[in-house]
């Protein structure tokens, strides 16, 4: 799985003139199934970035974690995390895991997250979505199971 998380101090999710997800303090995640990814990546991936210390501690150091905190998650689905841009102007896309099985691993990333006792709101799989959001850095970090099993 590869997720693209922000630090950030709001971040909200709206489709279709509604909110679906809106946080306040926390990580926004953007978050991609590829091929191949098990539901172990997507429970190792949530405990990675449910202790990752990327907020500030007394001293201005990045030493706390979201949960240190008392921060949220609001997730996102992002297929375009799959792009492949090595060749040609117009990226591809067949890397990223089949729609069902997306949003199956999607939904268990989320519920993981909650059950790493982050509080998670999500946006909606495959939807327009119009993501609004605050990074606070900015802090941006991209993650991979992939690099990690290499």
């Amino acid at each position: 799985m590869r997720a693209l998380i922000q630090r950030v101090r709001d971040a909200s999710v709206v489709v279709e003139g509604e909110t679906v997800g809106a946080i306040g303090p926390g990580l926004l995640i953007l978050v991609c199934a590829m091929q191949g990814d098990t539901e172990a990546q997507a429970d190792a991936l949530a405990a990675r970035i449910a202790k990752l210390r990327i907020f500030k501690d007394e001293a201005g150091k990045m030493n706390r974690s979201v949960r240190d905190i008392g921060g949220s998650a609001l997730v996102v689905s992002q297929f375009t995390l799959a792009a492949d841009t090595s060749r040609g102007n117009r990226p591809g896309f067949s890397t990223a895991a089949p729609p069902a099985e997306g949003e199956r691993l999607y939904d268990h990333f989320a519920a993981r997250m909650q059950a790493e006792g982050v509080p998670t709101a999500k946006g909606l799989f495959g939807a327009d979505m119009k993501v609004s959001l605050l990074n606070d850095g900015p802090v941006t970090i991209w993650m991979d199971t992939a690099q990690r099993e290499t």
